[in-house]
């Protein structure tokens, strides 16, 4: 394997490599199409990809046109060891990282957020993203024990989300529970212990609804800087839904609200 091919394998696996060179990884044509051509640095398609989609390798020309990156057809078993997926479509690109701070999230009148603490399941965290693209959230705000949003595995799950939707990671969330009251906004804990069913609140301004770790919940101290705890009232035995069909549920919830 060449220099680029082992730090593809680096970008694939390990979360330091990837925040260290600021980069992600994503697969598929349907990704591909998607990537803003500016933020392309390298493109690789295996050598039956290349022969079976000449319009897929026309894109890709047309697009080397109007941006600087780099295109290269590996052997298809080579392809194969860079991919993450089981059946690889045959094209994989090298996407610059996209970043965004707090404040830009947090400046956004009457915002709708989510605030992520320690979210451990990848396909949790990509569904949370596409969700929130899908119901008209203004960002996700995460703490830094929360599984990295590059992980290809959250990267799949967000069908395309990670592009759009702004994200990012801070040190301390009840200091963004601080700004956000100062903006004038509401925090909600989605709590099991919640006081109040979730859809009895009004989500009409600025709101951030709180999600825990899918074991454990959320902490007792960033659940004490709320303005209130709020439970999605259930049938039969089940005591609780994963991460994020309940950040969905809420989200749509305050979408609803909105749109009224």
């Amino acid at each position: 394997m060449n220099d680029l091919e082992k730090s593809i394998l680096k970008w694939q696996t390990k979360a330091a490599r990837r925040r260290e060179d600021g980069v992600f990884i994503m697969e598929g044509i349907r990704g591909f199409s998607e990537i803003p051509e500016e933020k392309l640095r390298y493109v690789l398609v295996s050598e039956s990809f290349a022969e079976s989609r000449p319009d897929v390798m026309e894109d890709i020309r047309n697009k080397q046109a109007r941006a600087s990156f780099q295109a290269r057809t590996v052997r298809d078993d080579v392809f194969r060891k860079l991919s993450d997926t089981l059946t690889p479509q045959g094209i994989l690109a090298v996407v610059e990282a996209f970043r965004y701070t707090e404040d830009e999230i947090l400046d956004t009148e009457n915002g709708l957020l989510i605030l992520l603490e320690n979210l451990q399941d990848p396909g949790n965290l990509g569904t949370i993203l596409r969700s929130a693209e899908a119901s008209g959230v203004s960002g996700v705000i995460m703490n830094r024990t929360c599984v990295d949003v590059y992980n290809p595995k959250v990267i799949r799950a967000t069908m395309g989300a990670c592009l759009r939707m702004k994200f990012c990671v801070v040190e301390d969330l009840s200091e963004t529970v601080r700004k956000i009251r100062e903006k004038g906004g509401a925090v909600y804990a989605a709590h099991l212990k919640g006081a109040v069913p979730y859809d009895e609140n009004d989500y009409r301004g600025m709101t951030a609804f709180m999600i825990g770790n899918e074991a454990e919940g959320l902490s007792d101290a960033l659940t004490s800087c709320a303005d209130g705890r709020i439970i999605i009232p259930m049938h039969g035995s089940v005591e609780s839904l994963n991460a994020a069909m309940a950040a969905t549920i809420l989200m749509f919830e305050a979408a609803r609200q909105r749109r009224k």
